[in-house]
């Protein structure tokens, strides 16, 4: 699963739950703790996806019902002075629904959840009937990734691409999620694209550097040696006099 890019229908569950239109309050509010989940999907003939019913849309009925002042509810949006007297999912839920495709990234649907705050998103297809559901915790699970998988994968996909031997030489460690490149590298200037590619790779966390400048082959260290140059950058060795 791991080499190439993940993508929503990795991590989703196939198994949802979700509640038509009539869908009593009492009944969504059952469902949610019966399946520890914080929304349902509402869905209408073959599994269209036309709405999704959180637990936000249902506090207003908790909230508002001993009835504040004036002074608290204009401060109220008028739709969730509207669900606090709902009785239906029709009526409770939030529409459109916002959605995500199976074969979009995780990173996509970061974003997607991120822009909305939402914690959760129905997975559709083509038509808009349902597929699944993603939640945040869904997506947090690639960092459970071991940490040798990961070096694994940066070596292929990142060393062996972009700096390779002899051109240089770079050792790749990964400590809990932190990626470390090390070594020599002749041009320095292909760090910046090493640190996208390596933080692109499911499950890193961050990426550090120890790499130094200079040449790599024998035979350009004799030559440099013989010039009375030494190699650049940290952790060189001073220049004797």
């Amino acid at each position: 699963m791991y080499g190439s890019t993940r993508i929503v229908s990795d991590v989703m569950t196939h198994t949802v739950v979700a509640v038509g239109r009539p869908a009593p309050f009492k009944e969504i509010v059952q469902l949610m703790r019966d399946w520890r989940i914080s929304a349902l999907p509402v869905i209408e003939g073959e599994g269209r996806v036309v709405g999704v019913v959180s637990e936000a849309d249902l506090l207003p009925t908790e909230e508002l019902r001993d009835a504040p002042g004036d002074g608290y509810t204009r401060l109220r949006r008028p739709a969730d002075l509207a669900k606090a007297g709902a009785l239906t999912a029709a009526d409770l839920m939030s529409c459109p629904a916002i959605t995500v495709r199976a074969h979009a990234t995780l990173a996509e649907a970061a974003r997607l959840m991120a822009r909305n705050g939402v914690k959760r998103l129905p997975v559709v297809d083509d038509h808009g009937l349902l597929e699944g559901v993603v939640s945040r915790a869904d997506l947090l699970r690639v960092f459970l990734r071991a940490d040798e998988d990961i070096a694994e994968e940066v070596r292929r996909r990142v060393v062996a691409w972009l700096l390779p031997p002899p051109g240089s030489a770079v050792q790749v460690e990964v400590h809990d999620g932190v990626v470390t490149l090390a070594g020599r590298i002749r041009d320095t200037a292909l760090v910046p694209v090493a640190a996208r590619l390596v933080r692109a790779v499911e499950g890193v966390v961050d990426v550090e550097f120890d790499l130094a400048h200079g040449p790599l082959d024998a035979r350009a260290d004799r030559s440099a040696a013989a010039r009375g140059v030494g190699p650049v950058g940290p952790g060189a060795p001073a220049a004797q006099a």
